[in-house]
């Protein structure tokens, strides 16, 4: 039997550690196929099949798991290896990796990473913007952005951006002439909600508002069900109902009067985003120096 190429191996690494083609061709910055042609000939090698594909999934098979298993921690010895590398440059080079929430991605990251790239020419960053909860390391990635309800356990979490963020709801002024202004949570069942559907399918739902220790969930009814704050907004500016979202998106409208906050003293407050990665030997030169540079302020 011929020795199997690392470049194969490397290929199959990625595919079955995130079991999506594609996914794992994006982080390669490969063409799926390219991807599909290194497993199958890696597999016509061994002589036994690593992973079952079907239209919907990729899984391991148990000789690809046995394989998977050995070759993990190989592949992050190498890494390891090739990144120590870095301590003897001027300035740090390689690719960071990042999985965020949404939020953090279009309101909180902008200013930071201007910044850090402008302090570390060498790094380049890949920003992935993503409401569905991943397992970071199995994505490919080297460490994730998220909320405190939403860190995985046993990982190391620093604080990112605003410590203090909150929900708020808003409506246009037209919208309340005509319909009313609610003054109890329960008071949106009687009007126009517009509501947001996260990638994995699910709705955003119930709301939930607070006040002096009261808790009031309420699942909504509207028009309007998007899965992008873009459209959300506009509807909410159009005259079409309530909206509930991050108040950073809302901010601009807010400040011009094209949107009037309502039930404001219900509109809960919670923790603002970690940077979140796994506790090991060996951090990545590029994730180090991002730790650095927010620990530094």
């Amino acid at each position: 039997m011929t020795q199997p190429d690392l470049a194969d191996l490397d290929a199959f690494t990625a595919v079955a550690l995130t079991r999506n083609f594609r996914h794992a061709a994006r982080l390669r910055n490969v063409s799926a196929s390219s991807l599909s042609e290194a497993v199958r000939r890696l597999e016509a090698r061994l002589g036994v099949r690593l992973l079952n594909r079907t239209t919907r999934s990729v899984t391991p098979t148990e000789a690809g798991q046995t394989l998977l298993a050995r070759l993990t921690p190989a592949f992050a010895e190498v890494a390891a290896a090739l990144d120590a590398v870095n301590s003897f440059r001027d300035s740090p080079r390689g690719t960071l990796r990042l999985d965020v929430a949404t939020i953090v991605a279009r309101e909180i990251l902008p200013p930071i990473v201007t910044r850090f790239l402008t302090a570390h020419p060498g790094i380049v960053l890949e920003v992935t913007a993503n409401d569905s909860f991943v397992d970071v390391l199995a994505a490919g990635y080297d460490a994730g952005i998220r909320y405190e309800e939403r860190l995985e356990r046993d990982m190391i979490a620093i604080p990112i951006g605003p410590r203090r963020q909150r929900y708020v709801a808003a409506a246009s002024p037209a919208y309340l002439t005509r319909n009313g202004t609610p003054q109890h949570p329960r008071d949106l069942l009687h009007h126009a909600c517009i509501r947001h559907r996260f990638a994995s399918g699910v709705i955003a739902a119930p709301w939930e508002f607070e006040r002096d220790g009261e808790v009031v969930h309420i699942v909504p009814d509207g028009p309007l069900i998007g899965s992008v704050i873009e459209l959300e907004v506009a509807a909410a500016l159009a005259d079409l109902g309530v909206i509930t979202t991050f108040e950073e998106f809302l901010k601009p409208h807010l400040a011009s009067g094209a949107l009037v906050p309502v039930l404001s003293a219900w509109c809960p407050e919670f923790s603002g985003p970690y940077l979140y990665y796994p506790s090991r030997r060996h951090m990545p030169t590029p994730l180090r120096a991002f730790v650095d540079f927010l620990k530094a302020g």
